[in-house]
C-alpha cells in the first residue's frame, strides 16, 4: 500500500515529536491541572501544575513541579485531599500543623467554662468532605444552689456561668459560717455554701505543722474567723494553703510542707561584689547567700538570693555610685500638689498626696526608678473567694480569701497527677488557671528492642519472655541493657507517662578493628582503623591460594563474622592410576592448573584422556590403561 508523500511527513513528525518532546497528553493530573497553556513541551523543560481546592501535593503545597525527560514526564505529578486547620468554635486546637491530610486525627479541647458531650477534650478526622464530626462545646453551668433560709445570696439570676461570684450574707443578725463567696466552676460550686449560726465558738491555738511552724503563737484563744499563716522550713516546699482559719471552733486544713529534692548549683558571681559568708554547696531549697558591693559601688536590688526549687533567685547589681541615676518627678499639678524639687537623687524619699483620694503616698528614688511607682490613679482590686475543692485533688477544704495576685499550689490525690498547672492564681477577684487532676494510666508490656533486653530498675531483674503481659502504673522506669558487642545509644531509662513509654533507646554495634588475615586482601584495598558496624568487606585470596567460603565478611558488634579460609592451590604427590605411568620427572608439589601426562606400558593402550590436572589442590582427571588384544 502506497501513501501520499504528505502523509508520510506527518508520520515522520510525530514519530519525531515523541521522541523530543513531551505532550499535556501523556499524562493525567488527578485532582490537579496544569498550570500553563503549552501543548508540548521539549526535554529537560521544567512546567508547573496545580492542585484544586482542598487538595495539596505531598509536601502541602498547592503547586509542583514536574520535568520532560527522555522517559516521559518525572515525576508523577499527585495531588491528595487534605483539609486546612479548621475554626473551632469554643474550642482550640491541640496541634501545631498548617495542613492535615486524608484521615489524620486531630486533637481539640475546648475552651475554659465549654465541655463537649464526652468531656473537655475530643477529635476529629479529616475525611473527603472536611473535618468530620464537627465538635461542639458547649457553655457549661452551674445549677441554681439550695439555700438556707437566713443566707441571702448575692446576684440572684437563673442562670450562672463558669466564673460567675455569689456572695452571702446572714439574715437577723446571724453568723456567717463559712466562706463569704463561692465560684461556679466546671467541676460546679465550690467551696461549699455557708451556714448561719446565732453564736460561734472560738478555736485554741493553731495546730503543728510537720516540716514548718506557724507565725505569731502568742495568743491562747482565737476567735471565730481569726487567721493562722504557716511558713515550711528550709529545704521544704508548702503545697496547699498558707493561712488557716477559725471557722467555729475548728480550723480549716493545714498545708503542706514537701522535701524539694532538687539543689542549687555553685552561687553565682557578682560583678563589683562579694559573698559576705560563703558556705559549702549543696544548696538546699530555701537557703540564701548575702552579698555585699566593693566600695565606690552600690547596690541595686535585693541583697540576698534564694535557692527556689533548683534554681537561685535573681541576683543584685552593684553600680558604681558616680553613675548611678536620678529620679524626675513626673505626675501634674492636677494630680497631686507641686514638691520643692523635680529631680531627686539615688536613694532620695518623697512624700506626695494625691488631690482626689488626700491619701498620702510615699516612694524612694532607685538608681532612676522610683519604687513604688508613682501613681495617684486608684486600681480596685478584688479579693477571690477561697480557693476551690478541685476534684480528686487533696482536701483544700478553706475559708479564707485571698487578694490579687496571690497564688495556691494544688497537690493531687494518690493515683491521680495533675494535668496543666501546678498553682492556681486570684485576679480580678476571680481563681484563674484551674487545673484537673486526671487519673494516672497505666503502661503496657514495655517493647523490646533489637539487641536489647529490658531490666527492672526497682529490681535488677531480667524480664523473661515467658512472663504474662502485666500493667505498669504511671512513673515506672525500666532500663535497657545491649547484647556483648553493642552499646546503648543516649538514655538508657524509659518512663511511663499516661499510659505511653517514653522514646525508646537503640543499641549500636559497636566498630570491629581491621582483621589479621595475611593471606587475604580487601577489594578494593582499604586501609582503616575502624570498620563500623553491619560494614562488610570482600576478600581475595593471594597467588597460589583459592577462597573456601564466602568472600566477604561483616562487622557484627566489635567482631567480624567467620572469615573465609584461603587454601593453598597447589596439588601434591602424583596420584596413581595403577598401570600408567607419568612422564617427565616428578617434583614436590605442582601449581594450579598445571597438567601432568600418563602413558601406558606395553601391551596397554590408554582409555580416554591421558592426563591429570592441578585445581585448587586436587587433581582431575583419570588415565585409564587397558589391555591389548595380542596376536600370534
Amino acid at each position: 500500500m502506497r501513501f501520499p508523500g504528505e502523509i508520510v511527513w506527518l508520520i515522520l513528525w510525530t514519530v519525531c515529536v515523541a521522541k523530543e518532546r513531551c505532550l499535556k497528553s501523556d499524562i493525567t493530573i488527578e485532582n490537579g491541572f496544569f498550570s500553563e497553556y503549552e501543548f508540548a513541551y521539549p526535554l529537560n523543560k521544567e512546567t508547573q501544575y496545580q492542585c484544586k481546592p482542598g487538595y495539596v501535593t505531598p509536601d502541602g503545597k498547592t503547586s509542583g513541579s514536574i520535568t520532560c525527560l527522555q522517559s516521559g514526564w518525572s515525576p508523577q505529578p499527585t495531588c491528595i485531599k487534605s483539609c486546612d486547620v479548621p475554626v473551632l468554635e469554643n474550642a482550640r486546637i491541640k496541634s501545631h500543623g498548617t495542613w492535615f491530610k486524608l484521615n489524620d486525627k486531630l486533637d481539640y479541647e475546648c475552651h475554659d467554662g465549654f465541655e463537649s458531650r464526652d468531656g473537655r477534650t475530643g477529635s476529629i478526622v479529616c475525611d473527603n468532605d472536611g473535618w468530620s464530626p464537627k465538635p461542639i462545646c458547649y457553655e457549661i453551668e452551674c445549677q441554681v444552689p439550695q439555700i438556707e433560709k437566713y443566707l441571702v445570696p448575692e446576684p440572684r439570676k437563673h442562670k450562672y456561668r463558669v466564673g460567675d461570684l455569689l456572695k452571702f450574707s446572714c439574715r437577723q443578725r446571724l453568723k456567717r459560717v463559712g466562706p463569704d463567696s463561692v465560684q461556679c466552676y466546671h467541676f460546679g460550686w465550690s467551696p461549699s455554701l455557708p451556714t448561719c449560726k446565732e453564736q460561734t465558738k472560738r478555736c485554741s491555738p493553731p495546730p503543728q505543722l510537720l516540716n514548718g511552724e506557724v507565725k505569731e503563737t502568742d495568743k491562747e484563744i482565737y476567735e471565730h474567723n481569726d487567721l493562722a499563716e504557716y511558713v515550711c522550713n528550709t529545704r521544704f516546699l508548702m503545697k496547699g494553703f498558707n493561712k488557716i482559719q477559725c471557722v467555729d471552733g475548728q480550723w480549716t486544713d493545714l498545708p503542706m510542707c514537701i522535701e524539694v529534692e532538687s539543689t542549687c548549683g555553685d552561687i553565682p558571681e557578682l560583678h563589683y561584689g562579694s559573698v559576705v559568708e560563703s558556705s559549702v554547696p549543696p544548696y538546699h531549697h530555701g537557703d540564701s547567700v548575702e552579698f555585699n558591693c566593693t566600695e565606690e559601688f552600690t547596690m541595686i536590688g535585693h541583697k540576698s538570693i534564694t535557692c527556689i526549687s533548683g534554681m537561685w533567685t535573681p541576683l543584685p547589681q552593684c553600680i558604681a555610685t558616680d553613675k548611678l541615676e536620678k529620679c524626675k518627678y513626673s505626675l501634674t499639678r492636677k494630680e497631686t500638689n507641686p514638691l520643692s524639687k523635680i529631680v531627686f537623687d539615688h536613694n532620695e524619699k518623697i512624700s506626695y498626696k494625691c488631690r482626689r483620694t488626700m491619701k498620702q503616698k510615699h516612694s524612694t528614688c532607685i538608681n532612676g526608678r522610683w519604687d513604688p511607682e508613682l501613681n495617684c490613679t486608684e486600681v480596685q482590686t478584688q479579693s477571690c473567694p477561697p480557693p476551690p475543692q478541685i476534684p480528686n485533688a487533696q482536701n483544700m477544704a478553706t475559708t479564707v480569701n485571698y487578694q490579687d495576685g496571690e497564688k495556691v499550689s494544688v497537690v493531687c490525690q494518690d493515683n491521680y497527677i495533675l494535668q496543666d498547672a501546678e498553682e492556681i492564681v486570684c485576679k480580678d477577684g476571680r481563681w484563674q488557671s484551674i487545673p484537673r487532676c486526671v487519673e494516672k494510666l497505666a503502661c503496657p508490656q514495655p517493647p523490646r528492642i533489637e539487641h536489647g533486653t529490658i531490666k527492672s530498675s526497682e529490681f535488677s531483674e531480667e524480664i523473661e519472655e515467658t512472663l504474662k503481659p502485666k500493667l505498669y502504673p504511671h512513673g515506672s522506669k525500666l532500663n535497657y541493657t545491649c547484647e556483648d558487642g553493642f552499646r546503648i545509644s543516649e538514655k538508657d531509662e524509659i518512663t511511663c507517662q499516661m499510659g505511653k513509654w517514653s522514646s525508646l533507646p537503640r543499641c549500636v554495634g559497636l566498630p570491629c578493628a581491621p582483621p589479621e588475615y595475611v593471606v587475604l586482601r580487601s577489594i578494593p584495598p582499604r586501609k582503616s582503623d575502624t570498620y563500623q558496624y553491619g560494614e562488610e568487606i570482600v576478600y581475595e585470596c593471594v597467588e597460589g591460594f583459592w577462597i573456601n567460603g564466602s568472600a566477604s565478611i561483616k562487622c557484627l558488634g566489635g567482631k567480624w563474622s567467620h572469615p573465609p579460609k584461603c587454601i593453598k592451590t597447589d596439588c601434591f604427590g602424583l596420584p596413581d592410576f595403577g598401570n600408567a605411568i607419568p612422564i617427565g620427572p616428578m617434583k614436590e608439589s605442582y601449581k594450579s592448573e598445571e597438567k601432568v601426562t600418563y602413558k601406558c606400558p606395553k601391551y596397554y593402550e590408554m582409555d580416554g584422556p591421558n592426563f591429570v590436572q592441578c585445581i585448587k589442590s586436587q587433581w582431575i582427571g583419570k588415565p585409564t590403561c587397558k589391555g591389548t588384544s595380542i596376536k600370534f
